[in-house]
C-alpha cells in the first residue's frame, strides 16, 4: 500500500521564536516535509515549492507575505498579527483570482485559548458584563493582542444576536485608558510583564456571580498541534478563514 505524498511546506519567518518552533514542529510530524525556511529578508518566491506556507513574521510584512503566496499558488496559514477589516478585505479580492487557494488567518493557535473564545461567545448572552484581559511578554508589539480582539468581537456578536446593549458601567470619571480599550463594545485590558507567555481571562458576571475562562499558554509549543492542523486541513478549504475554531469540528 503506498503512503500518502507528504505535504510540503514552508516558514516564513523561519528565524523567529515562533517561526524556529513551527519548524521543528513541522520536521518532527508525520506526513509533512519542510522544504523552505525564509527570513524577513528572503524573497517570499522560495515559498514556491510548498504546498502550504506557514506566516510568523511582522505586521509590517504579513499581508504583502500572503499576497505574494496567493499568486504563486500556494496555501497560507498565517499567525502574524495587526490584520483588520481593510486587509482581510484586500486577501479576499486577491483570493477571487486564486479559487483553489485557501488562507486561514487565525489571532490563536493554542486549541485551550481557541475553545476558550468560542466558550466565551457561548456563554456572553448570559451574563450581564463581559470583559476581557489578556496578560503577554512585554516584547509583543501589539495591544490589545489579536485573540483578544477576536475574543472580543465574537462575544459582542453573540450578545447582539441576543438582543442584549452594554454592560453596565457608571464610570463618569477616568484617567486615560483606565478602561481599557474597547472592541465592539466589549471593555479590552492588556498587561505586559516580564515572565508571561501569552494568556487570557473573560469575566463574565451577574447578579451573585461570576464566570472567569481564561487560557495560559507557557511555552510557544503550544501552539503547534493547532498550526499543524491547519497545516493539514486548509488545503482542501480554498477562500479565506478568520479563526482556527473554523476548521475545527465544535458543533
Amino acid at each position: 500500500m503506498n503512503a500518502l505524498p507528504s505535504i510540503k511546506v514552508a516558514v516564513l519567518g523561519a528565524g523567529g521564536r515562533m517561526g524556529r518552533t513551527v519548524c521543528d514542529a513541522v520536521e518532527a510530524a508525520p506526513g509533512l516535509e519542510l522544504v523552505a525556511r525564509l527570513d524577513h529578508d528572503d524573497d517570499v518566491a522560495g515559498a514556491a515549492v510548498a504546498d502550504v506556507a506557514v506566516d510568523f513574521t511582522v505586521p509590517s510584512a504579513t499581508e504583502a507575505n500572503v499576497h505574494a503566496l496567493v499568486d504563486l499558488g500556494v496555501h497560507a496559514v498565517v499567525g502574524t498579527t495587526g490584520w483588520d477589516a481593510d486587509s482581510l478585505a484586500r486577501v479576499e479580492r486577491r483570493l477571487a483570482t486564486q479559487p483553489t487557494v485557501g488562507v486561514l488567518v487565525a489571532p490563536n493557535f493554542a486549541l485551550g485559548a481557541v475553545l476558550a473564545m468560542v466558550f466565551a461567545a457561548k456563554a456572553a448572552r448570559w451574563f450581564e458584563s463581559v470583559e476581557v484581559v489578556e496578560l503577554h511578554h512585554p516584547d509583543k508589539v501589539d495591544a490589545p493582542s489579536g485573540t483578544a480582539r477576536h475574543t472580543a468581537a465574537a462575544v459582542a456578536r453573540a450578545r447582539r444576536d441576543a438582543g442584549l446593549g452594554p454592560g453596565p458601567d457608571a464610570t463618569a470619571q477616568s484617567l486615560d485608558g483606565a478602561r481599557g480599550a474597547v472592541v465592539d463594545g466589549v471593555h479590552v485590558h492588556a498587561v505586559r510583564l516580564r515572565g508571561l507567555v501569552a494568556h487570557e481571562e473573560i469575566l463574565l458576571g451577574n447578579p451573585g456571580e461570576q464566570l472567569t475562562i481564561r487560557h495560559d499558554s507557557f511555552d510557544r509549543v503550544s501552539f503547534m498541534p493547532g498550526v499543524l492542523h491547519a497545516v493539514r486541513t486548509l488545503p482542501g478549504r480554498p477562500g479565506l478563514t478568520v479563526g482556527l475554531e473554523n476548521l475545527l469540528d465544535l458543533g
